[in-house]
């Protein structure tokens, strides 16, 4: 099978969005992070909107997708569960011992619940607190993962996909995935009334909380999308039609975004927003299968460094926000330094992790191969190019 550059390269390029995203939380006016800045601007309220109604739910479809070319329902599911176990929750409870406690640290300093100092602060957190319930984000469980919560929903969902496989795998499920793979046209709206369904029964009930246990919607709607990306795969019609039709669903969101702007808080909202969210989702496959299916010479790299860079990324942003605080900067040039600094942060960090075959597998890298070595009977020729 011809490898699909697009589906490297959006995966890549979603998770560059999560990063931009959350540089951009420590800014927006009004909404609760970790820590904020004295610069918050209200005006970054509708961009971060548009973007968060749509963000992680691209990154799941895409995670559905990647299991799909992962595994096709041969061989073992207990093996491959076992594969995505160690190469999700490894990594999970590595930065959570390692890499977030500084985010908690400097939003307990930040909001009064702890004096500084980053020792006394870790020998307090690592042995259960106590905390007010408000001190930092999890502090009713004494520990937290964060802005890591994707990786035990994505195991989760690919554990429940897996063994959930002989009802998936059956005749009937085989019939519905390609009924799904058969839509055009209009019909590829069809798929948001399940979302628009869960919004329906669940938003108001369970409010987004990334817990695992009490997020109800936010599991209905996830899930949905990387079953989507399950079915999807790679049909070569489906991803035509999506190419076809990129331009149309690109208006569509535009237009459904004005009305979720525009309709009071509250479910209408909500529900012109899942529209929005389905249309944009279907508007960003087209256009990257359009403009992004060719061998890019920076891929192979992306692919290996999305994962260290997701794990670093908000460490990073905190603590650079810290130490650029005392400076002032100013509503312009400390944001750019910030982004800029990140970037730079994770690219230094990543490219150490990256020849570390102690660390990779910490931030769910695959081990190293190692070159074969040449028969003795045969030595090795050289290749052409080279002398």
């Amino acid at each position: 099978m011809e490898r699909r550059h697009d589906i490297d390269a959006l995966r890549a390029l979603a998770f560059a969005g999560v990063i931009l995203y959350h540089v951009g939380m420590y800014y927006v006016a009004g909404w609760h992070w970790h820590v904020k800045s004295p610069h918050e601007a209200e005006w970054l309220q509708w961009p971060m909107r548009a973007l968060n109604l749509w963000r992680m739910d691209l990154v799941f479809l895409v995670s559905g997708l990647a299991m799909s070319l992962l595994w096709r329902g041969e061989g073992s599911r207990r093996a491959l569960l076992g594969q995505r176990s160690w190469r999700l929750l490894l990594p999970l409870a590595f930065a959570m011992a390692v890499v977030v406690p500084y985010q908690v640290y400097a939003q307990v300093v930040a909001n009064g619940s702890s004096e500084p100092g980053l020792a006394a602060f870790l020998r307090r957190y690592f042995t259960g607190g106590p905390w007010p319930r408000d001190a930092f984000d999890g502090a009713e469980a004494g520990v937290t993962w964060n802005h890591l919560w994707y990786l035990p929903y994505l195991w989760l969902y690919t554990a429940v996909f897996l063994l959930a496989w002989p009802v998936l795998g059956s005749a009937a499920g085989l019939r519905l995935r390609e009924r799904f793979r058969a839509l055009r046209g209009w019909a590829l709206a069809l798929p948001v009334l399940p979302l628009l369904g869960w919004s329906l029964l669940l938003w108001r009930r369970f409010p987004p909380s990334h817990d695992l246990i009490h997020d109800g919607w936010l599991h209905a709607m996830y899930a949905t999308l990387f079953l989507y990306g399950w079915w999807m795969g790679v049909d070569a019609g489906l991803w035509a039609e999506l190419k076809r039709l990129r331009h149309r669903t690109l208006a569509i969101a535009a237009a459904l975004l004005v009305l979720h702007f525009v309709l009071p808080r509250g479910l209408p909202s909500r529900l012109a927003g899942d529209l929005y969210l389905w249309a944009m989702v279907l508007a960003v496959l087209g256009w990257a299968h359009h403009a992004l299916n060719r061998p890019w010479p920076w891929l192979a790299w992306a692919n290996e460094s999305v994962y260290p860079w997701y794990v670093l990324h908000q460490t990073l942003i905190i603590w650079l926000a810290v130490q650029l605080s005392p400076w002032n900067l100013g509503p312009v040039i400390e944001p750019v330094v910030l982004a800029a600094g990140t970037v730079a942060g994770c690219w230094g960090l990543t490219a150490v992790i990256r020849r570390s075959r102690w660390l990779r597998p910490l931030f769910g890298l695959k081990p190293r191969s190692r070159p074969a070595r040449p028969s003795p009977a045969s030595p090795a020729r050289p290749a052409a190019g080279t002398a």
